[in-house]
């Protein structure tokens, strides 16, 4: 039998091929809607003659959107299942999108923050959905490589972000481009594929059911007595922290380190920092067949505190190149840690997916702090922030690994 149907098939030969592959395209499209943001950051430091901490809350009111839309995601999965869910995030996000167009005649900050406010509840709907999704789609064994071959597609619209945002807008005089073609034509597409979803038929996975409100204190919790859970929650918070910082000022950087145009570190960032990045993944999938998740983890996180150390020594050409380990370091971070957090926790899945979407609000935080570390000292010191978060997360890979001895 062929390894790739293994990966998608239960132990009592149930094959979910079929639904994978569909979820796993919803994964390139946030990451496309993530990576983007990296570009308008800088974009609008330009265009609208922002600091660097005031653009910060680009990323702000995205990661926002996740922890107050989390919850209400959760109950909408929970209540209608996996497609509503997916469909309604779709909906959001192609909404958000196209605000876009009216948004560059009117060019107001405020507008286009609650553009992306509102791509960022589509986003929660589509993560709330998809990452716990996949993980049950086949041996529970496998969850870990499972989640890490779709997040690959992830890494994809990771690279198609910053190559898109950066080819429209910074023009090749160095000026600013258009704002509301990217928009369009994602937004256009996203509704496209809500459409598709919302005429096919997705299997919903039956776990045994979730405590229900009528349920006691002491039920209701002991979701918190599962530690790998509860540490994980905070790992992902500060994973996500630290990727959106560094991939938020990465463009500021190295335009100041290095002496390259906006548009030229656009480029960098998509083909050879997201293609690292999506590369990551891809080999993550396969290393984790021989490598177990959590040692694996280990290594990676003690690879980005060393490449953030170098990035804030400033070594030039050596601190950029850094950066690019940092991007295949943290390729695996967060479907390793998402998985690893909701394994065992059975009749729990749902709730705990929605708490864990729910940290991801740890975007919200670091680029601001960054932000205003880069405005009052210079743009290099602003990297302790990631350096301190990809600490926490060795912590947690060697907690997992005591506790499986």
């Amino acid at each position: 039998m062929k390894p790739k149907i293994k990966l998608v098939q239960t132990a009592d030969g149930v094959n979910y091929l079929v639904p994978f592959v569909l979820i796993t395209t919803l994964f390139f499209l946030w990451g496309f809607a993530h990576s983007i943001l990296d570009v308008l950051n800088k974009h609008f430091q330009d265009a609208l003659s922002i600091s660097k901490t005031h653009s910060a809350l680009v990323q702000a009111v995205v990661y926002g959107g996740y922890f107050l839309m989390a919850m209400p995601a959760g109950e909408i999965i929970r209540r209608y299942g996996y497609r509503a869910g997916v469909v309604t995030g779709l909906l959001l996000y192609g909404i958000g999108a196209l605000m876009f167009i009216p948004g560059e005649r009117i060019m107001s900050f405020e507008f286009f923050l609650l553009s992306l406010f509102i791509i960022g509840c589509g986003l929660t709907c589509l993560e709330t959905a998809a990452n716990p999704y996949v993980t049950v789609l086949g041996d529970k064994e496998s969850s870990e490589r499972r989640i890490n071959l779709a997040q690959s597609f992830n890494g994809l619209g990771w690279i198609c972000g910053p190559l898109v945002g950066g080819l429209f807008l910074f023009s090749a005089d160095g000026g600013s481009g258009s704002i509301a073609i990217p928009y369009a034509i994602i937004g256009i597409l996203v509704l496209l594929v809500a459409i598709v979803f919302a005429r096919i038929h997705l299997p919903e996975i039956t776990l045994p059911e979730e405590p229900t409100g009528a349920t006691t204190t002491c039920e209701r919790s002991s979701l918190w007595k599962h530690r790998n859970f509860t540490f994980g929650l905070i790992a992902l918070f500060f994973y996500v922290a630290a990727q959106t910082g560094i991939n938020s000022f990465f463009i500021n950087y190295v335009t100041e380190h290095v002496n390259i145009s906006a548009r030229e570190a656009a480029l960098w960032l998509s083909f050879v920092g997201m293609g690292l990045f999506m590369a990551g993944r891809m080999a993550g999938s396969w290393v984790m067949g021989f490598i177990r998740a959590e040692r694996l983890l280990a290594f990676v996180s003690a690879g980005a505190i060393v490449a953030m150390v170098l990035v804030i020594i400033g070594l030039g050409n050596i601190s950029s190149g850094a950066f690019f380990f940092c991007f295949l370091c943290e390729s695996i971070m967060f479907p390793t840690i998402f998985a690893l957090a909701i394994r065992g926790v059975g009749e729990h899945t749902k709730r705990a997916s929605s708490y864990l979407i729910m940290s991801i609000v740890g975007g919200a935080i670091a680029p601001i702090i960054m932000g205003y570390i880069a405005d009052t000292i210079n743009t290099a010191t602003g990297f302790i922030v990631p350096l301190l978060c990809f600490i926490v997360i060795l912590a947690y890979a060697i907690d997992l690994q005591k506790k499986k001895k």
